[in-house]
């Protein structure tokens, strides 16, 4: 193929808008329809409910949208692929294959498998102690590319990389060999920016002003050119915005230092160059790719046990004397030290002579977790519900009392490449072992094209205590059990100011005491007028086992934002 391949995302998360691959096909003009449906959670919630639901392992949600588009995407030859298989791709192309027999489309259909490792995990490093309910390998790109080639209509995978579903589709199109590494690096690019659907078009974007179409946003358009080179865009007519900042903050998202290693490449996300190419069009280029590490990323799922939370309301007068009083009585009634772990917060959204009721109130949020599901349960609330008369002053909770819920810990690892098979079935029902990239055992080269260095320092001047958010834009998540803060300016003198400022302690010092003793990683990334801040440990055990009430550091960035400090004037005119 010599044109751009048109990829359009249709879903980000397992359980994200099913009305999103019909309207692509309706108005996209795309020529692959691709979707995300892992996450690390989602593999314990898939590894559950393949026990519970007998053997059904993978994201049931992607067949409603298959039935909705298969017919119209097989006439035009849109190629459909998704890692919705989860645990059990070879279940979901069968399934996919009833839909199109129900639908009486003739449609050609492969699975790409080899990434679930729960049969032998002695490579697996660390070793793996106990038995996860999941453990899965981060396949690349080829077994999809490998699949579309010998003519599948319906590529479904395991759990390979997000990124993949954009690079093996793009490497199909343009015929790229195994070590055209920047090629494969603007792809991983590329990918990585429409992996979550509207979150590059608007969604979850700080700046609310700049979004003038306040319907819910399109999904996004990745056009890939024959080098890698791509514009990020939507369909036409579509809600929400694609502008430079909206693909900043999704680039910034989830990622750790500039070198980002993949099964495929390692792409150097500080060579990305970013600009507007008219209106909802954004250009990414010049992404330099190097080989991938020798190992693949392994997530591994524990079923650790149960899990409970109460939240008590606290109002008016002495709320930290009520909360302390409140603790004292419900542990005199239920032992503390029959759970394995207890979490108490005091949350203050309170504050004095308030206008109103909920003004006035506070919440004092208990969890408690541990193996034996009837004390973390009903032991627990029941026990909380008893200091309904006999507590403090004004008591009352926000849900009624409330049985455990199994939680899982989330472990990364990493396996040697000669341990994993990466293996397409093809619609034939062949079966083909995927090669590996060239030189894996070679560390990742530098960038052959030097970056932006660091810029000048800004002449602050006079300064004025204002909320950080400001200035700069921010968007953060989480990565196992560390959160990523990606903070970008919007000119080259907030930039100046932001990458002087923004330093690890200052970042310790703005989050508070949470991140106080945590260890906090801050990578320049001047291409993009951004800092990528990691913060090691925030989250614990991952999103599954956190105790935060935010725990996928989805707000992170956000209450980064609102800190106030002082600025340079010359940065707010």
């Amino acid at each position: 193929m010599t044109r751009l391949v048109r990829i359009g995302n249709v879903s980000g998360f397992y359980g994200d808008r099913l009305d999103a691959a019909r309207e692509m096909v309706g108005t996209g003009d795309v020529d692959v329809v691709c979707g995300d449906y892992l996450a690390e959670l989602t593999m314990l919630i898939l590894a559950k409910a393949q026990v519970r639901d007998g053997g059904v392992g993978y994201a049931r949600t992607f067949l409603t949208q298959v039935e909705q588009i298969l017919a119209t995407c097989v006439e035009r030859g849109t190629r459909i692929v998704a890692n919705a298989g989860g645990l059990d791709p070879a279940g979901l192309a069968g399934a996919v294959r009833e839909v199109a027999a129900r639908l009486g489309v003739a449609a050609r259909v492969a699975h790409v498998e080899g990434d679930d490792l729960r049969g032998d995990l002695s490579a697996v490093h660390p070793p793996v102690r106990g038995t996860p309910v999941s453990a899965n390998a981060y396949l690349g790109a080829w077994g999809i590319a490998e699949a579309l080639a010998a003519g599948a209509d319906v590529v479904v995978t395991g759990r390979v990389t997000d990124a993949s579903l954009v690079v093996g589709p793009a490497a199909w199109w343009h015929g790229w060999e195994r070590a055209d590494w920047d090629a494969l690096a603007g792809a991983v690019v590329a990918g990585h920016v429409i992996e979550c659907g509207p979150q590059a078009t608007g969604g979850n974007y700080p700046f609310l002003d700049e979004i003038t179409d306040r319907r819910y946003p399109g999904f996004p358009i990745a056009e890939v050119a024959a080098d890698g080179a791509s514009v990020i865009t939507k369909p036409d007519g579509s809600g929400g915005l694609v502008s430079v900042g909206t693909v900043t903050a999704q680039l910034l998202y989830e990622i750790g230092p500039p070198a980002y290693a993949g099964p495929d490449v390692t792409a150097h996300f500080d060579t990305i160059r970013i600009a507007r190419d008219g209106e909802h069009r954004v250009a990414l280029s010049g992404v330099r790719g190097s080989p991938p590490p020798p190992t693949l990323k392994v997530a591994l799922n524990d079923d650790a046990g149960y899990r409970n939370t109460m939240t008590l309301v606290l109002t008016g007068l002495d709320v930290e004397a009520k909360a302390a009083y409140a603790q004292e009585l419900l542990f005199g009634i239920v032992d503390r030290s029959a759970f394995d772990e207890v979490d108490v917060r005091l949350l203050r959204s309170d504050h004095p002579d308030a206008a109103s009721n909920a003004e006035a109130t506070a919440h004092l949020r208990i969890t408690v977790k541990g193996a034996d599901r009837r004390t973390v349960g009903r032991a627990f609330s029941n026990a909380t519900m008893q200091l309904a008369l006999g507590g403090y002053a004004g008591f009352h909770t926000t849900t009624p009392p409330s049985d455990a819920s199994a939680f899982g810990v989330y472990r990364p690892a990493a396996v040697p490449r000669s341990a994993v098979t990466h293996t397409v079935v093809l619609p034939d029902g062949s079966r083909r072992t995927v090669a590996d990239p060239p030189r894996t055992d070679a560390p990742p080269d530098p960038p052959a094209t030097a970056v932006a260095g660091a810029p000048a320092p800004l002449d602050a001047g006079p300064t004025r205590r204002v909320p950080l958010g400001t200035v700069v834009g921010a968007r953060s998540g989480d990565k196992g059990g560390d959160a990523n803060i990606g903070v970008w300016a919007r000119d080259d003198a907030g930039h100046a100011w932001l990458s002087g400022f923004l330093t690890p302690a200052r970042v310790r010092e703005l989050l508070g005491a949470e991140a106080a003793d945590l260890d906090v990683d801050v990578h320049p990334l001047p291409n993009l007028r951004a800092v990528n801040v990691v913060v090691h440990g925030l989250l614990g055990d991952g999103v599954a086992s956190s105790t935060r009430p935010d725990p996928q550091a989805k707000g992170l960035g956000e209450y980064l934002r609102s800190r106030v400090v002082e600025v340079p004037e010359a940065l707010l005119g």
